[in-house]
């Protein structure tokens, strides 16, 4: 079985951050358990992350608050952020890594 392949999106959002985008694996930061897959826009430290910009797994885009599966720690909550008027999960500090 071939490994997926994920294509960066190439939107207004991405270029007003300067075009420069990368993949994050994105894990707990208390257990350390593998989360999901994420594509950050931009330079600076993970403040947010927009559900659009998630790409693995499909489930964690979902409008809920932001837990870990392993051990039920609250790493988020779900917000619309007003400036972009976009769905994120607001992150907590030093909850993923």
């Amino acid at each position: 079985m071939e490994p997926k392949k994920f294509v960066l999106k190439k939107d207004g959002f991405r270029k007003a951050r300067g075009g420069h985008s990368r993949w994050l694996l994105i894990s707990c930061g208390k257990c350390s358990a593998p989360l999901l897959v994420y594509q950050k826009d931009g330079p600076g430290i993970l403040k947010r992350l927009y559900l659009d910009r998630i790409v693995a797994p499909a489930a964690a885009q979902s409008r809920e608050n932001f837990v870990c599966a392993k051990c039920h720690a609250l790493l988020g909550i779900a917000v619309i952020y007003a400036k972009e008027k976009r769905a994120a999960l607001r992150l907590f500090a030093g909850a993923v890594s």
